[in-house]
């Protein structure tokens, strides 16, 4: 009988000291800073997370020296032969660029993703390889990854295409200013339907403010090589056709000078498709088809674009082949 009370009393003993001494997992949830974030008081807001894609995407270390061997050879090994077998580009008006230094703003059309690779591969060499591009901070730099890949193959900064926004300008204009040139499609994205799209100010904007000449530039072909929802590329020709460079007149607004920029890529595009000396006389008159087609419904939009993958007509269409 003492041997049982005994007992009782031991492992009462042992339960009491078990509810002293705190599990490992107990005691692990109590520890505090620096173990866990600090406790906030309550009559504080935190501060919310800086998001770290999107907008947000550092690429600085796309510039450093690394990343620029590291390009040079996506560049010249891989981009350039890719696009030359895929696109088979024509490049017209490089003869323009003669004597022209960085940095330049270029600003093209677009219709394809494809565009970009393009455009760059397409430049003299004095500007391929110290340009960036400005691509939609929603799309291409939704992740990390496909933010780590645009930065490292394109130079790309993330620009919001719904407005220009203070912090992706001021990454450009800063890039600008020491001296890197830069790719711009002022039409926000790719066309839904096979013609053009308003421009947008972003371009324009950056030109007044860093007083730096814009290259209108226009691409034929992207369109229906690896046009916007499509799953497989189709191989075809293109032709990139670079203009004279625009300067923005004294006190020129944005707007005005973005919708001079605009006409002069219809004119190129009536020049890729016609002969020069009527696309100039058409330019001067103001009468170059418009990028965006007819104003009209879907249908009559269509039909005036037609099936350019199987046209056979040699007769040239009112509007020129934008794809």
């Amino acid at each position: 009988m003492t041997e049982r009370k005994g007992l009782e009393r031991l492992v009462a003993a042992g339960a009491s000291a078990r509810r002293r001494v705190p599990s490992a997992r107990s005691a692990t949830s109590k520890l505090e800073f620096p173990f866990r974030a600090p406790s906030v008081p309550e009559t504080i807001t935190p501060e919310a997370e800086t998001p770290t894609t999107g907008a947000h995407y550092d690429t600085a270390w796309a510039r450093r020296l690394p990343a620029r061997y590291a390009r040079f050879f996506v560049t010249e090994g891989l981009m350039r032969p890719a696009l030359a077998a895929v696109a088979q580009p024509e490049r017209r008006g490089l003869d323009r660029l003669d004597g022209l230094d960085g940095p330049v703003i270029f600003a093209a059309n677009h219709h394809s993703h494809l565009d970009g690779g393009l455009l760059i591969t397409s430049l003299p060499e004095r500007f391929r390889h110290t340009v960036f591009a400005g691509a939609a901070a929603d799309y291409f730099f939704k992740t990390k990854v496909s933010g780590a890949a645009a930065a490292l193959a394109l130079n790309a900064i993330p620009i919001e295409r719904s407005k220009v926004t203070r912090r992706s300008a001021d990454q450009a204009a800063q890039l600008l200013a020491e001296g890197w040139s830069m790719v711009i499609f002022p039409e926000g994205g790719r066309s839904p339907d096979g013609w053009g799209q308003a421009f947008r100010g972003g371009a324009a904007y950056l030109a007044i403010r860093g007083q730096v000449p814009v290259v209108p530039v226009h691409l034929q072909g992207t369109g229906r090589i690896f046009p916007k929802g499509a799953k497989t590329i189709r191989p075809g020709r293109t032709v990139v056709t670079f203009g004279r460079p625009l300067r923005p007149a004294e006190g020129e607004t944005s707007q005005r000078f973005s919708t001079r920029l605009e006409a002069e890529v219809a004119a190129l595009a009536d020049e890729a498709t016609s002969d020069w000396y009527a696309a100039r006389v058409r330019a001067h008159a103001g009468t170059s088809p418009d990028l965006g087609g007819p104003d009209a419904g879907a249908w009559r939009r269509a039909w005036a674009l037609g099936d350019r993958r199987r046209r056979s007509r040699p007769t040239a269409p009112r509007w020129p082949d934008l794809g």
